[in-house]
Order: C-alpha cells, then sequence, then structure tokens
C-alpha cells in the first residue's frame, strides 16, 4: 500500500513543522529493521553511513545520491524504541559544501511505528526549522518536505523488494 500524505502545520504560514505519513506493507519489525539498521537504512535513504545506530551517538557518511555524493551526512542519534519510536538530529538541507554548518541548530527527525490493518504507519515528523537563520529557513523547510515525500516512496520500493 503506497498512502503517502503529506500534512501542513496548524498555522500553514509555519515552517518549523513538517510531517509525512505512509502505511507500508510490512511488520512494525520489518519497518524497525528498515529504518534502525545502518545498512538497511543505507540503501532506501541514499547514504553510506558506518556506524550504528545508539541513543547518544553520531552517525555519520558520504551520500550516494547522484549530485550529492561529495557531501557527507551527520546524523546524532537521540531516542530509540524498539519497533516504536526512532528519532536523530541533523543539520537540514546541509548542502553547500562551502558552508560550516556546525555552528547552526539541528533539527529534530522523529520515525513513529504504529500497526495498522494492512500493515504499519509511518510517521516522519522534522520540526525546529524555525531555529535556522532567517536565509535558510525556507529553502531548508522545503527542500526537505520534498526529500521526506521522496523518501517514504524510497522505504516503502525497498520493503516491497
Amino acid at each position: 500500500m503506497s498512502d503517502v500524505s503529506a500534512s501542513l502545520p496548524d498555522d500553514a504560514s509555519s515552517t518549523d513543522r513538517l510531517e509525512r505519513q505512509v502505511v507500508l506493507d510490512a511488520t512494525p519489525s520489518r519497518v524497525w529493521r528498515a529504518i534502525t539498521e545502518v545498512s538497511q537504512f543505507n540503501r532506501w535513504f541514499g547514504v553510506h553511513l558506518t556506524t550504528p545506530f545508539t541513543p547518544g551517538g553520531e552517525s555519520s557518511g558520504q551520500i550516494a545520491i547522484p549530485n550529492y555524493e561529495h557531501l557527507t551526512l551527520h546524523l546524532w542519534i537521540e531516542q530509540m524504541e524498539p519497533e516504536r519510536f526512532f528519532s536523530f538530529r541533523w543539520h537540514p538541507n546541509a548542502i553547500d559544501p562551502n558552508v560550516d554548518y556546525a555552528s547552526e541548530p539541528t533539527t529534530l527527525v522523529t520515525f513513529t511505528i504504529e500497526p495498522v490493518d494492512g500493515g504499519t504507519r509511518l510517521t516522519i515528523v522534522e520540526s525546529g526549522f524555525d531555529a535556522l537563520p532567517v536565509a535558510r529557513r525556507v529553502p531548508a523547510f522545503t527542500g526537505n518536505g520534498q526529500g521526506w515525500s521522496a523518501q517514504l516512496e524510497n522505504i516503502r520500493k525497498f520493503l516491497a523488494s
């Protein structure tokens, strides 16, 4: 099942939070492994992370998406509640190799897994965009909104294979 949906924040002018949802034809356990086992995450997300996800840890690696291979992705793992909830922080839309994003605030990305009739609902929420520098706020919000829609399709295809 491929019911990808996007939600606008309550205040449509807000750029602080975006949410994407999909119902996947897979068990919660299978979805959990796809989002939290680094080797599986790498395959659908398009990255080459090298360190397993552990709360309080960092995982980084080269992006594997065409035209972005020169970039390194850094994730700081926040929480892992097996088969229910996973979260990390990162620098959103950090795609300019000439910019040092280290001093910028990060956004929080959460994955919530819920069993539903016919599979598992995966909800991804990214929040904290309003803390970004003004010049980066809307491009990061827009770029990541499009990116999460594409990533939900990627994980759907990955789980179906």
